[in-house]
């Protein structure tokens, strides 16, 4: 495993001295965030390594871990991901996750059996005390952020785990300098074969500790960014099973945009207005084109196209169809999942209403931006309307 060293000093470096003409200008919320981040992150960040070495020592096995019949879940964000991930995640005799804690701060199998350990004896001794701290925390913090569901014991993407070898599109969002940034938007076509395999090697890793750590038998991530790695994924994962999530444009990119916008303005202080609508126009064109490319190039029983308005529709329909198709056991109790999670996730979104005109569109801007997409899925122009209301499942 190799840390990207040379993009956290260019990282540093930028955010102390060659700021002043990007969105992440040091003033002082931005002073604040960096201070808190360079002495809490190396810490973390060296008991984290020292605890991979420890897997190593410990827990050799795990590198022999089986992954077998991963489920990926891509597509453009705001298209769905969340809500498929977070109702899998719930048929917990089928499927495991990374959640918050598991990516930020038990990584290691040395570290989750740690944990496991101080929870028998928390259930044994203490009566639980101990997790109902922990919960009441997480309210209190993470519960806070309104426009999409974060908790420590919630499933999370996974892209965040690259943040341990700070080599993953997840940077962007604490440090929003692209100009430092490999190509991760176009991973398959943009980087090198040998730091594709570094990342991957790496990931890989991350989800064998999971695996052997927690005895469960599929593991399910969504990550849209690996929309961009969809051949890449095949390969390091060859039982792998892909679902395209595809929403429409006209939905999909102002909350995208808005999204985008909300998550980097959490360590930085921009000013006004929408930021990166030239990245995120970019990424969202590639990020609907190359995974259906390959897709069509590949044609498999183990890929599968949903369309968003499917999944909102007819959930049990779509998720007991690829659960035949891909070889998961079936789960008679799938419908009372299935009610539960819709609605936690109705209940959590948000009443945000987005002009296309305030990030710089018109209605039949994004349509020919969109042309393809529109024309494959049959997607809905709507002529009518010129601003979204994002209340819906993401």
């Amino acid at each position: 495993m190799k840390y990207n060293l040379r993009l956290f000093w260019r990282t540093f470096y930028r955010s102390f001295f060659d700021s002043k003409n990007t969105p992440a200008k040091l003033n002082r919320k931005r002073l604040t965030f960096l201070l808190l981040f360079y002495t809490v992150w190396p810490i973390g960040g060296l008991v984290n390594w020292f605890c991979f070495w420890l897997d190593d020592i410990l827990f050799p096995a795990y590198k022999d871990h089986p992954i077998e019949k991963p489920l990926f879940i891509l597509g453009n964000l705001r298209s769905g991901s969340t809500f498929l991930h977070r109702l899998l995640s719930r048929d917990t005799e089928t499927f495991t996750s990374l959640t918050t804690w598991d990516i930020y701060l038990t990584p290691s199998v040395t570290q989750k059996k740690f944990t496991q350990f101080i929870a028998g004896l928390d259930n044994k001794y203490l009566k639980g005390m101990l997790h109902r701290w922990l919960f009441a925390f997480d309210r209190a913090t993470l519960g806070r952020i309104k426009i999409h569901p974060i908790s420590f014991f919630q499933p999370e993407e996974d892209e965040n785990i690259h943040l341990h070898i700070w080599d993953g599109y997840f940077v962007t969002f604490l440090f929003p300098f692209m100009d430092e940034m490999p190509n991760y938007l176009h991973f398959d076509e943009a980087l090198s074969t040998e730091h594709k395999q570094r990342i991957m090697t790496f990931y890989r890793s991350m989800i064998q500790r999971h695996l052997y750590a927690n005895g469960k038998k599929y593991f399910v991530a969504k990550n849209p960014a690996f929309s961009a790695k969809i051949e890449t994924v095949a390969e390091f994962f060859p039982e792998a099973r892909i679902i395209y999530l595809a929403r429409n444009p006209l939905d999909m990119l102002p909350s995208t945009i808005s999204w985008i916008n909300y998550a980097r303005r959490q360590f930085t202080d921009p000013g006004d207005g929408f930021f990166y609508v030239d990245e995120i126009v970019d990424m969202t064109q590639h990020w609907y084109h190359h995974p259906l490319k390959y897709i069509d190039a590949h044609p498999s029983p183990r890929h599968l196209i949903i369309n968003y308005d499917d999944l909102v529709l007819r959930p049990e329909q779509v998720i007991r169809g690829f659960y035949e198709q891909f070889g998961y056991p079936d789960k008679p109790g799938l419908p009372i999942i299935i009610d539960r999670a819709v609605k936690e996730t109705l209940a959590h979104n948000s009443e945000h209403f987005y002009s296309y005109e305030e990030m710089g569109f018109t209605r039949e801007q994004i349509i020919e931006l969109y042309a393809d997409v529109f024309e494959r899925f049959k997607f809905e122009k709507r002529e009518e309307v010129n601003a979204v209301r994002v209340s819906q499942i993401n």
